[in-house]
């Protein structure tokens, strides 16, 4: 009689291992893939100063090429470095959590802190993507 409980422990113990596990990545996973979406509440509220100003996307686009081209492309579209940034979580974060990754960085991934860029070339830098995305955007739907 002794052998009947060892068995429904060891069924048991099969039966837990035998579960299906879920398989979607933790939030963490998740959020480590997009960056944008570490952004905190505060930063990815924060609206760019220079949003739609032709002068500052021009500026932010000789910025790009001196700080970020080397990695993502003088285009964006990306290299073997970094990805492009024309990608659907690029193009749809707001512009706080653009300005927010440029300037934490994603050193995990080999992208360097921006902090040292004065804030306002960082956000000339935001309103140059999200001119270029703007633009990718326009000759897509003609």
């Amino acid at each position: 009689m002794k052998i009947l409980p060892a068995l429904i422990i060891t069924g048991s113990i099969c039966l837990a291992f035998a579960q299906p596990r879920d398989v979607t990545p933790s939030k963490r996973q998740r959020t480590d893939d997009n960056p944008m979406q570490r952004a905190p509440g505060s930063a990815r509220a924060r609206r760019n100063p220079f949003e739609g100003k032709a002068v500052e996307a021009a500026a932010g686009g000789k910025l790009f090429q001196q700080h970020c081209a080397e990695c993502h492309g003088p285009k964006a579209g990306g290299t073997t470095r970094a990805p492009g940034l024309f990608r659907g979580e690029v193009r749809e974060a707001p512009p706080g959590a653009l300005f927010w990754v440029l300037t934490n960085g994603v050193v995990r991934h080999g992208m360097p802190v921006w902090s040292k860029l004065p804030e306002q070339q960082r956000w000339q830098i935001v309103t140059f993507l999200e001119a270029l995305n703007r633009s990718a955007e326009a000759s897509v739907e003609h």
